[in-house]
This record gives structure tokens, sequence and C-alpha cells, in this order.
């Protein structure tokens, strides 16, 4: 054994760890600071308009899972029928996106939002309240490229400054 190979392991390890001390830390504190997602993410979440929507009720048609249930009540003066009810059950949701793809008056999108949890599996049904676009409920660019220009850019930690990217 040769006394030159003692704590060659050591000191390369020691090398490395100094190296990453005394730079600056690329952590994020979670709940306090949030990183923007990809524009075109698929969220656990479907944002729907309903000035857009005439009831058609394709969307629920395209579900693989039959999660959208949609009532409407006759028909408006305007051709469209009156949305009653439009539900969709998260928690059964595959985030597939045929939903969205299908409908053909663009009032259905997929959500930014990624934090979508529920103590009690019936509150991951969502009511037409809580699916309507808003401040809160932000649509993603998903099979819809003319929002690609309003999503914020992605600010994932291999898209920091850092790395060059």
């Amino acid at each position: 054994m040769k006394l030159s190979r003692y704590g060659q392991g050591i000191a390369k390890g020691m090398a490395l760890t100094f190296k990453y001390f005394f730079t600056k830390p690329i952590t994020t504190q979670y709940p306090e600071e949030k990183l923007q997602t990809s524009k075109r993410i698929r969220g656990n979440e479907l944002v729907w308009v309903p000035y857009k929507c005439t009831g058609c009720a394709t969307c629920a048609k395209y579900c693989l899972q039959g999660n959208i249930e949609i009532v409407t009540n006759g028909q408006t003066p305007d051709g469209r029928y009156a949305v009653e009810k439009f539900e969709v059950d998260i928690a059964r949701c595959i985030m597939c996106g045929l939903c969205v793809e299908s409908c053909p008056f663009d009032a259905l999108y997929m959500g930014m939002s990624y934090e979508l949890a529920a103590y009690q599996r019936g509150d991951l049904v969502l009511s037409k309240e809580k699916n309507t676009i808003g401040e809160d409920k932000q649509p993603s660019a998903y099979f819809r490229p003319n929002l690609e220009k309003v999503r914020p850019a992605q600010t994932l930690l291999i898209e920091r400054p850092k790395y060059g990217l």
C-alpha cells in the first residue's frame, strides 16, 4: 500500500465540499416562493369560460373517464344552451387534455395550477363556480398557442442564469 494515496479520497471530497460552500444556493423556499411552470402545463384543474360555452357537451363526450357532467336548461335566444351545472371530478381525471382539444368554441382550458389537494375526495369535484376563469384561475397554453405570448416564462432550476440557459 502506497502512502501517497492515503487520504486522497478525503481530500477530493473536501475540495468538492469547499467548492460548493462558497457558491450561492439555488434552493427555492416553496410556500413563500414559487417557480413558474411550463407555459403548456397540463395542471390539475380545468378553466372554463362561461361566456364562450354553448353547452354542447362535446368535452363531456370526449372525456375518457366520464368526469365531466354538464346539465343544460333549454336554448337561449342566441342559439346556446343555458348551462346550469358544469362539474369536473378532478380526483378521477387523468389530465389527458382531450376535453380541451375537443371544445369547438375554446371555452375550456387546462389550468396552470399544480397545488390542488384536499383531505376528502368529494372536495375534488369542482363545480362551475370553482372552474370559472378568474384571477385565481389562469389558463395554460396547452393546445392554445395564442396564449404562449401572455404566459410568463418558465423559471425552473435548469433555466436560471447561472447555468447559461
